[in-house]
């Protein structure tokens, strides 16, 4: 419609033109009540994050491990009963830190018979030692976005120091539950002799990579 057809429609229909401008306004209210009060976008910036205490989400926490098989394939895996808590500390990201509960009863090479054999005495005696656990002792920036995290593992009983290389990726509000949360990734390699799991060796590698990930939400 041009401005002389509306203006005309105006005078001759000034109810209908007059409920069309309501409407039109309380359109145009909404959308910028919606503006106003849409959530700001995840950071990559780790300034920029919440300081707190954090919990691990179960769902999106798993632990990949690989190692050679016999020189012919790198094998892979998870570990799925992953339990972790943290506190972030933005400002000095030096005196964050970070504790973890392993479920060994949840390890997984996608083979029920290697999965009996892997939770076995050969391996992790998981009924014997149901959980490890991981309690970082200092954590040391490496750029603005990762971080070598020094601790202590405790596997199969036997405690060691072990270091792992994190990634922040991003932090905000998550789309899906709406709550605030902190995502990093995170690469570890060790050697599965220094907790006495020695069986096939040197046949199945001794190297163990661990890649992990985590999506940990702030903690009211």
């Amino acid at each position: 419609m041009t401005r002389g057809s509306v203006i005309a429609y105006a005078r001759t229909n000034p109810r209908a033109a007059l409920r069309s401008i309501t409407v039109l306004a309380v359109m145009l209210s909404g959308a910028a009540h919606a503006q106003e009060v849409a959530p700001p976008a995840p950071t990559t910036d780790p300034t920029q994050v919440r300081s707190g205490a954090y919990r691990l989400d179960s769902a999106h926490g798993k632990i990949t491990w690989s190692l050679s098989h016999l020189g012919f394939s790198t094998y892979y895996g998870q570990i799925t009963d992953v339990a972790a808590e943290a506190t972030l500390d933005a400002k000095a990201p030096q005196a964050s830190r970070i504790s973890v509960t392993i479920g060994t009863l949840s390890i997984t090479g996608l083979n029920d018979k290697l999965d009996a054999h892997l939770k076995g005495p050969d391996f992790f005696d998981a009924q014997k030692f149901p959980t490890a656990t991981f309690a970082s002792t200092s954590i040391e920036p490496t750029s603005p976005t990762t971080a070598r995290v020094n601790g202590t593992l405790t596997l199969k009983g036997v405690a060691k120091p072990i270091s792992f290389d994190a990634t922040f990726n991003q932090a905000g509000l998550h789309p899906v539950d709406k709550l605030y949360t902190v995502g990093f990734d995170g690469r570890a390699v060790i050697k599965r002799s220094d907790f006495g799991i020695t069986a096939y060796l040197p046949m199945v590698g001794d190297e163990v990579t661990l890649r992990l990930e985590g999506e940990f939400k702030a903690i009211p």
